[in-house]
């Protein structure tokens, strides 16, 4: 074997560049793109051949990555036109923010194991409030709608109606009624005018069915609980990821397949329950 054989090259080709540093060659073209990596002139053959001063570049981007830098910081640092300090400043706070998803997964995965069921996804908030349900006492139908809830009101609006399930699940009477009413809303189709009375009655027997639930949530003790919920701190009620909305805003986006008539009963039982809850209490003798 000749000296020369075993002597390096003084430049290769993007793939065993790729290779040696650890990375690919679609990247190392990416890295040229956004001004990364200075794209090497390429040879007769019209390839890119990357030299030592090249491979040096890849190997301390490929640590940078491996550190969690971003690119932009990565170029940033090579040019020497941002500050270190904040530079790595910013990383730590990304790396917390992981960290913190870790653990809210983690917990999340506890709960499927714990529950058994979907309802582990669910906020720790809503999982704990039904814990003591015997299996199959909470409906499909039941869970979509916590899934919706937590989604427009947070964790603490769908704890709350969570005690409405509780108190559906232990009353045959009330969930019977709730099935009734439940089906007569679904038979408010197209083809019945918003001002027909059944509308109208519809809701008002939808108002007074509330107020029944409301009375048993009171009944089973579960109204003390919900008060001790409004009295957590924000920051245990941040598990929702995803854009913030507001309430409005979220009912605006989630699409319900509602006929103008089911849409009007709905809104006239709003407006009744408004009216009775902000009802000026009687005195003796007034």
């Amino acid at each position: 074997m000749t000296y020369s054989s075993v002597m390096p090259p003084r430049q290769v080709k993007i793939g065993d560049a790729a290779v040696f540093a650890g990375t690919t060659p679609r990247a190392i073209r990416h890295y040229h793109q956004i001004g990364l990596l200075p794209e090497p002139e390429r040879g007769a053959d019209g390839r890119r051949r990357y030299g030592y001063e090249d491979m040096i570049r890849l190997l301390w981007i490929r640590k940078m990555a491996e550190a969690g830098i971003s690119l932009d910081d990565m170029r940033a640092a090579f040019e020497e036109t941002r500050d270190v300090e904040e530079m790595l400043g910013r990383l730590a706070e990304t790396l917390a923010a992981k960290e913190a998803d870790i653990r809210r997964q983690r917990a999340a995965i506890q709960r499927l194991h714990a529950v058994g069921s979907p309802l582990g996804l669910l906020s720790e908030m809503v999982t704990d409030r039904l814990a003591h349900l015997p299996p199959g006492a909470l409906r499909p139908a039941d869970l979509d709608a916590l899934l919706v809830t937590e989604r427009i009101f947070g964790p603490l609006g769908a704890a709350i109606q969570a005690s409405v399930f509780i108190v559906l699940a232990t009353d045959p009477d009330l969930r019977a009624e709730q099935e009734r009413l439940d089906a007569a809303e679904a038979a408010l189709d197209d083809s019945v005018d918003p001002e027909d009375p059944r509308v109208e009655e519809l809701a008002v027997q939808r108002c007074a069915h509330q107020i029944a639930l409301d009375r048993a949530v009171e009944a089973a003790g579960l109204g003390a609980a919900e008060e001790q919920l409004f009295e957590i701190d924000d920051a245990d009620l941040t598990e929702e990821k995803g854009p913030r909305m507001s309430a409005f805003e979220a009912v605006t986006k989630m699409p319900y397949d509602w006929s103008p008539a089911r849409k009007r009963c709905v809104e006239r039982m709003t407006q009744l329950l408004a009216e009775t809850h902000w009802q000026p209490t009687e005195h003796p003798g007034s």
